[in-house]
């Protein structure tokens, strides 16, 4: 137990909370460079092999993970793609995601699900 006397001398100090995308510097999405296009195994109750990115953030020289969303792509080294924020919750230690149709990263092609219902006529 803390006495009245340390609390005085130094004052207890408020916990600071880590934002999800810290390491964006406050901006929405940035464009980064992909290093290594690889596979990483999800948590426990899940299995696959999801299909993740390392990248370096082009202005500022980070390094991070970030998930491929969607069913294939043709991303390669040294493609560019645009990184947000996400929580990936069965992915440990990734917590961005791709974005779909810029830059290198094309969108996804003959979609077998997921549909929008605003707007979008069927095929026939």
């Amino acid at each position: 137990m803390v006495s009245f006397n340390q609390v005085i001398l130094s004052p207890r100090k408020k916990k600071t909370k880590r934002k999800i995308s810290s390491k964006l510097q406050q901006n929405p999405q940035k464009r980064a460079v992909c290093l290594r296009v690889l596979t990483i195994s999800p948590k426990k109750p899940n299995s696959a092999n999801r299909r993740v990115v390392k990248v370096s953030l082009t202005h500022s020289k980070i390094k991070l993970t970030a998930k491929i969303i969607g069913e294939s792509h043709s991303l390669q080294q040294h493609s560019n793609v645009l990184v947000r924020g996400a929580r990936i919750r069965d992915l440990i230690g990734v917590s961005y995601s791709c974005i779909r149709g810029k830059f290198d990263l094309t969108p996804v092609q003959n979609r077998k699900t997921s549909r929008s219902c605003f707007g979008v006529k069927k095929l026939k």
